[in-house]
């Protein structure tokens, strides 16, 4: 049967405000956005910056000065989106993809694909995390911490260990980053849902069901990914009225000034549940990528659960 993610202090809290609680805890933050961290960014090496990036925007939205900046500095195109949506509680055993399955950059959604390489090579040696990767992975995952993550890419073995584990996960199309750069991993939606499956799917037919990947680790992987902070509890969440576990990924590219927002994870829609993978690029604004995701996590759930 799923697994259906108990309920945490932080999802229990999202739950009673609502969708749009929920978003306006998160747009609370907005005015700490400032003019002059964006140009300061536009000015860095895009590769070194990248993950720093993500850590700048961390708890906050740009505001709408910042995304006027941003239109005068890059001229407005249609961002680029894909989704995938698979029914866990379907007979079918591949997702259903919206738009082109072509690779996009991760993020921070690929902080997910790390911690299950660092348990693969724990259970590998028979031991446990220990204190401080647990520490550090449950700072990666819930705050989305880069600190941690840059810890955490090193102890695996950067790109090549990642790529080894996807290889006993089922991934065929996720190319780690560059050097410490965990954050220009490149993925496809396809290949976000077959880590999910990996994570969430245990089912007698899975691919998934014979995975390095054990139960305890598939455990607290999922339980990590339902402690997400409140102000980035958006994404695929918009999905569903109840449960859900996610983890979402932002990055400026210092080359254009548009935005990668990303969003995976599970939802409880109409008593049923779906793994969802929403990626995207060439947003003009975070604001702009959080509602693409949204919009196309909500359609390929409703899309889904008319079939």
């Amino acid at each position: 049967m799923p697994h259906r993610p108990s309920s945490s202090p932080h999802l229990q809290s999202a739950e009673r405000r609502g969708p749009q609680g929920r978003r306006a805890v998160i747009r609370a933050g907005v005015l700490a956005a400032s003019l002059a961290t964006l140009l300061s960014a536009a000015s860095l090496d895009p590769a070194t910056a990248a993950p720093a990036s993500a850590s700048a925007s961390a708890s906050v939205r740009p505001d709408a000065a910042t995304t006027d900046v941003l239109a005068l500095v890059q001229p407005q195109q249609k961002a680029r989106v894909t989704t995938a949506v698979f029914d866990l509680d379907g007979t079918g055993r591949e997702p259903a993809v919206h738009g082109d399955d072509t690779p996009y950059d991760t993020a921070s959604i690929v902080k997910v694909d790390i911690l299950a390489a660092a348990l693969l090579r724990a259970q590998d040696t028979g031991r446990a995390l220990t204190v401080q990767e647990r520490a550090q992975a449950e700072s990666m995952i819930e705050r989305s911490d880069n600190t941690a993550a840059n810890a955490l890419w090193r102890r695996i073995g950067l790109a090549p260990g990642l790529e080894a584990a996807n290889k006993r996960l089922g991934l065929t199309s996720t190319k780690g980053g560059p050097g410490a750069k965990w954050g220009l991993t490149r993925t496809t939606a396809s290949d976000q849902i077959r880590l999910l499956r990996a994570v969430f799917d245990t089912s007698p037919t899975s691919h998934a069901s014979s995975t390095a990947l054990n139960k305890a680790s598939r455990t607290y992987i999922r339980t990590l990914m339902t402690r997400i902070v409140g102000e980035q509890a958006w994404g695929v969440s918009a999905a569903t009225g109840s449960g859900w576990a996610l983890k979402n990924g932002w990055l400026q590219r210092n080359t254009t000034g548009l935005w990668d927002v990303n969003s995976v994870g599970q939802v409880t829609a109409s008593g049923r549940h779906y793994l969802v993978a929403v990626l995207s690029d060439g947003n003009t604004s975070m604001t702009n990528g959080i509602a693409l995701v949204e919009r196309e996590a909500r359609a390929a759930v409703i899309s889904a659960t008319a079939h």
